[in-house]
């Protein structure tokens, strides 16, 4: 009965770093330095690993989980009609690899392959509770739980297989485009909008009642398994597209439009509208009760009765916009993300700090689902080689895998949360140098020609 959605995380503190990293997720961006940087340029299947998770309400029963290896809902309040929230985002680069096309237009063409997972649930307290013991709903005094299993999300995982391109249009203007080849892995999406959950005294029966929608591509680990394997069995496709401008001032600025695609899951998926409020579930005895004739009788309903069928999903598609300036060591930046099909965003103050190859970003962002962040970030950098570590919420990351309460630190305990990532790439190759530096320069004398500028002209040809 839980399912997840998307956290909008998206390790702010890399953008505009002219990291690897940075020309895959913001399409328009430079990789490669010239008269310093190698032609190439890979992660070596050495994984850039990004995961971020939220808990948003009921934090201390998270915290005794972690802490004790105990879960237990004994404090959570029932019949008050509060819902919490989980959400996870996870983007993990298996193998990266760019190249440096040419001098002219300074052309890059990149391959990568990713590893996606976006998650978020919203649900109520009786949701909680009833994974801990069941018996609770007895002890209460009102019998009668309207709304009780009101639950809503998504969550989604895929591979995602992308070419990569970008090339100056002038020596201000940059454009880039990023295509993508999706194989979907896993899906669950509900929404229940109607429920209860009705109890006779002492050992008498529970009646529970459902209405609303899901959709799902499996049912067991061993149909999960299946879709692990890149086979396209659920195919799909995206695009992200990007533009960078450097004003005469300094001012930076870049916007994006990332992963706006879409995924068939194949058609021994599950999509079902369900409605048994009418002849609800009845347990007769509490022995039924967290057996498999329950479970069954559940997914029976959610699935209705498994009838299988294929169904579109969306992926996770952001706008992102930057604008920053550096002064001297300093580089102030301003970030503003929004999901595109779904609820959800953020802004971000990025603080970035340099000494030689050295830099140090301190991130505070406040999440539109009410909640602020603060990342930190290490990067060493050299035109041919980077590794960074960095947290997108390092005072709630270490509070809770610590174990100790953040309370005396000022942090607020309102959500629980857990981030880290890291990653390295390295050049090789020719040095991409100037013509007149080199003997050597890929691209040099070729007469090529701005593939923007070729698009663009189309329609200013189109105005004569």
């Amino acid at each position: 009965m839980l399912c997840f959605n998307q956290l909008s995380a998206q390790q702010f503190g890399l953008f505009n770093t002219k990291t690897l990293f940075d020309g895959f997720e913001n399409p328009a961006q430079k990789t490669f330095v010239l008269d310093s940087s190698r032609q190439f340029a890979s992660n070596f299947l050495l994984p850039y690993f990004g995961v971020h998770a939220v808990v948003k309400g009921n934090e201390n029963v998270l915290r005794t989980l972690l802490k004790e290896g105990i879960y237990t809902t004994a404090d959570v309040p029932l019949n008050t009609g509060k819902v919490n929230s989980l959400f996870q985002h996870t983007n993990i680069y298996l193998l990266n690899f760019k190249l440096f096309k040419s001098y002219k237009y300074h052309k890059e063409i990149g391959l990568s392959w990713q590893l996606r997972a976006d998650a978020q649930v919203d649900y109520t307290n009786e949701t909680l509770a009833i994974f801990d013991n069941y018996l609770r709903f007895y002890d209460e005094n009102n019998k009668n739980f309207n709304n009780a299993f009101n639950d809503k999300g998504y969550s989604q995982s895929y591979h995602q297989f992308s070419l990569s391109y970008r090339e100056n249009y002038n020596k201000r203007l940059a454009f880039g485009v990023k295509l993508s080849l999706l194989s979907g892995i896993s899906y669950n999406k509900i929404n229940i909008t109607n429920s209860f959950l009705t109890l006779e005294s002492g050992n008498g029966p529970m009646i529970v009642g459902l209405k609303g929608s899901y959709s799902s591509n499996f049912q067991t680990g061993k149909e999960l398994g299946k879709s692990a394997v890149p086979f396209f069995k659920n195919p799909g496709a995206a695009i992200s597209l990007g533009t960078s401008y450097t004003a005469k001032s300094g001012i930076f600025i870049m916007a994006n439009i990332k992963d706006l695609g879409l995924i068939r899951w194949s058609k021994s998926s599950y999509a079902n509208s369900f409605d048994n409020t009418g002849d609800p579930l009845v347990l007769d005895t509490l022995d039924k009760i967290g057996s498999a004739d329950i479970q069954n009788s559940i997914i029976g309903i959610l699935t209705g009765g498994n009838k299988t069928s294929a169904f579109y999903s969306a992926t996770n598609a952001k706008a992102d916009f930057m604008i920053s300036k550096t002064y001297g060591f300093y580089t102030p930046g301003l970030i503003v993300s929004k999901n595109i099909f779904h609820k959800g965003g953020e802004v971000a103050m990025v603080n970035r700090f340099y000494n030689r190859n050295f830099s140090v970003n301190v991130v505070p962002a406040y999440n539109l689902y009410n909640f602020l962040q603060v990342g930190v970030q290490g990067m060493y950098q050299t035109p041919n080689f980077e590794v960074f570590l960095g947290s997108d919420n390092l005072f709630k990351t270490t509070s809770l895998l610590t174990g100790k309460n953040d309370s005396n630190s000022g942090v607020s305990k309102s959500y629980n949360s857990a981030s880290v990532y890291l990653g390295a790439s390295i050049k090789f190759g020719y040095v991409v140098e100037h013509p007149q530096n080199s003997s050597y320069m890929p691209g040099v004398g070729d007469e090529e020609q701005s593939f923007f500028k070729r698009m663009f002209s189309l329609f200013k040809n189109g105005k004569k």
